[in-house]
């Protein structure tokens, strides 16, 4: 891979006083912050103005479902299309697809003429997008940030999203929606258009080398080819079949990568109808609906400022089992609770817990995957990952219409039990350790 590393990266790796992450992270971190701004406030508005219209669970549910069934459909070819093509050309392209796609939709609202088919038209295309893009991004940290530090730089972009998408965008999203329905839409619009300036503003080449990698990386029988011309030869099938099948070959990676698909399912049914909760038991307004995300992007900001630190000390092991002991006591207290305040801080722990959870998966992927394999390895975890949310937003509707509001927060107290029973022997002190010393680059360079 032609590495778009710049001068800032490579004193870190050199050592030249204290590690840094670079001018080049610093415009991924912009550009990912900016678009989690953005996207919050679109996270927010839509089920408040879906809810305006109607107080159907089942409908307000759909609106999750629209938005999580791109991740389903497209995650798998947007990662093998990240692995052929300039990862950040193809970021700036999508962002300004959106931009335009948002762009409709603002106007829309703005004129006077809410839709709600264009509002989930519109859902369907931006995340379409984001899939993609956020394969991308994954792929792009592992190449502008030095090896050392990944912790450190997935800490740092989990923190500025979360200050954005919860702590500022909640509340926000509340104050503008109150102003008129499409201002927030408005505002998604141009972070769109910051997001792609950022990363077009970052140097280098980062077309990634599309030989096939060798049977140690988990190739497909048959497909011995390598370099551009034999890559051309290889169709998407295969490629997807690839990144899916070595992610299913590590034991570490694809039991997280189930166990969040799992959980997904109760996350996204619980948040999906989380508006009618506030609504209906706390009687909150929409300000204190945004509240409560911001109470849980909290906990994510203190998470983001010490992860890496924290998941040293207590180690990636207890890192992920003291989490899922955290997600489970976090629906049963929104099963139970009539608290706001009570909601607010089981919310906050779950905020810290989610940035700690994404540090370790999401450094463990970079470190264990091979270069030429990251856009397929990470669009398969988020193909995972986007079924259980797809399920979840209908399932959440479903479950809140025929057996109350409060069914699907005990259907997911139930699942996160029996997944701390079937994987708590999985994270063991020495497969992590072990995973935490694979060097794929390393290891590909000597074969």
């Amino acid at each position: 891979m032609t590495s778009g590393v710049d001068e800032g990266v490579r004193s870190g790796e050199r050592g030249e006083g204290s590690p840094r992450l670079g001018s080049a992270f610093a415009k991924l971190w912009g550009s990912s912050t900016a678009s989690a701004l953005g996207s919050g406030l679109t996270t927010i508005a839509t089920p408040l103005l879906v809810a305006s219209r109607t107080s159907d669970p089942l409908i307000v549910a759909s609106a999750s479902a629209v938005a999580w069934l791109p991740w389903l459909l497209f995650a798998l070819p947007g990662g093998v299309l990240v692995d052929r093509v300039d990862r950040r050309r193809l970021m700036v392209t999508l962002d300004w697809a959106r931009f335009a796609a948002m762009g409709v939709l603002s106007l829309t609202l703005l004129t006077g003429h809410p839709s709600i088919a264009v509002l989930y038209t519109v859902l369907f295309l931006i995340n379409t997008g984001e899939v993609v893009f956020r394969s991308a991004a994954q792929s792009l940290v592992q190449t502008v940030v030095p090896r050392p530090l990944l912790e450190r730089a997935n800490g740092w972009l989990t923190g500025g999203a979360t200050l954005m998408q919860g702590v500022l965008s909640g509340p926000l999203a509340g104050l503008l929606f109150a102003v008129t329905a499409g201002l927030p839409f408005l505002v998604n619009t141009g972070t769109y258009a910051a997001s792609a300036l950022l990363i077009a503003l970052v140097a280098g080449s980062f077309r990634p080398d599309v030989g096939t990698p060798d049977d140690s990386h988990g190739s497909t029988p048959g497909d011995s080819d390598s370099g551009t011309p034999g890559a051309a030869r290889r169709s998407v099938r295969t490629d997807m079949i690839e990144g899916f099948r070595w992610l299913m070959r590590q034991r570490l990676l694809r039991t997280m990568a189930v166990l969040i698909g799992l959980l997904n399912v109760t996350l996204t049914a619980a948040v999906a109808v989380l508006v009618l909760l506030a609504k209906e038991r706390l009687h909150l307004g929409s300000v204190g609906y945004g509240l409560l995300f911001s109470c849980m992007a909290v906990g994510g900001i203190v998470g983001s400022a010490i992860g890496d630190r924290l998941v040293a000390w207590c180690t990636a092991t207890w890192t992920i089992r003291i989490g899922l002991l955290i997600e489970a006591g976090m629906h049963l207290a929104l099963a139970v609770s009539h608290s706001a305040w009570f909601l607010g801080f089981m919310l906050f722990a779950f905020g810290v817990h989610g940035v700690l959870w994404g540090i370790v998966a999401n450094s463990l992927r970079q470190r264990m995957t091979p270069p030429e394999l990251m856009g397929r390895v990470s669009s398969s975890n988020l193909f995972v990952a986007a079924g259980g949310n797809c399920v979840g937003a209908l399932l959440g509707g479903g479950l809140a219409s025929r057996f109350g509001v409060a069914a699907p927060y005990w259907v997911g107290f139930v699942v996160a039990v029996g997944v701390v029973a079937a994987t708590w022997h999985v994270f063991d002190r020495e497969s992590v350790a072990a995973a935490y010393a694979t060097d794929p680059a390393q290891e590909s360079a000597a074969a």
